[in-house]
């Protein structure tokens, strides 16, 4: 299936139009940006990177019930993907404290959390994605209180996944942001997840395989996200002369 009309492009993706009504081609692009967007940079193979990584984990998902927008992955940074109707409020799932919860709530990073934390942030590049709670959600129309209630139980069950993907490789999962929207009146997983939007760390060395090396200028961006890819046995084939 080949993609047709530009229909939205984010920070880190393109969304194209296809022949099949309500299917769309998901393009992982290489942009790295940080900081709202102020930060901006080109990582050589890290769309591939991350359409191969998202992919895994949306197919290892959907063998334990949980629904995602992936229809196929369609080439080496395309997926083919159901067209949506998003839910405007992000969930952010915490196993330990590291990025802005330490620096709203002075925690130290690296503090393991006593149980995973679930937050709600108001998706708007504009107003940087604020915090929000469930009552925000609801009376301004953004999602109705049994749907936020909905999504933090499937993140729930989805950060359970997760760590029995990643611990076994010696990957810890220390945060992640998911998005939902709706597909034929069920609420669905959508947009990614990759390195992009999850922390991920050495068990053994707390060493950095996320996007915090971009944010953080440490480097091996690519080699980290690839790295990541490896410990999970996924094939990704880039073209190193690029």
């Amino acid at each position: 299936m080949s993609a047709g009309t530009l229909k939205y492009e984010g920070k880190g993706k393109r969304l194209f139009t296809t022949n099949e009504p309500g299917v769309l081609i998901q393009q992982f692009k290489d942009d790295a940006t940080a900081f709202d967007g102020k930060k901006h940079d080109r990582i050589a193979h890290k769309g591939v990177l991350n359409c191969a990584i998202s992919s895994f984990f949306f197919t290892k998902l959907a063998e334990q019930g949980i629904r995602s927008h992936m229809i196929a992955r369609e080439g080496d940074d395309t997926m083919r993907v159901y067209e949506l109707t998003m839910i405007p409020v992000e969930v952010v799932v915490r196993n330990v404290a590291a990025g802005s919860i330490c620096k709203r709530l002075g925690l130290e990073e690296g503090l393991p959390l006593a149980r995973p934390l679930t937050e709600l942030f108001y998706k708007s590049d504009a107003l940087g994605d604020p915090m929000i709670n469930s009552e925000h959600a609801e009376l301004f129309g953004w999602a109705t209180v049994a749907e936020t209630t909905a999504m933090r139980a499937m993140a729930r069950n989805i950060n359970q996944a997760l760590i029995g993907l990643l611990q076994p490789v010696g990957i810890r999962l220390i945060d992640f942001k998911l998005e939902f929207g709706f597909l034929d009146g069920e609420i669905v997983l959508g947009d990614e997840i990759t390195p992009d939007g999850c922390r991920l760390w050495d068990a053994e060395t707390g060493r950095k395989l996320d996007k915090d090396r971009f944010r953080r200028d440490l480097g091996g961006l690519t080699e980290a996200y690839a790295e990541v890819a490896n410990r999970l046995n996924i094939q990704v084939e880039t073209n190193q002369g690029d």
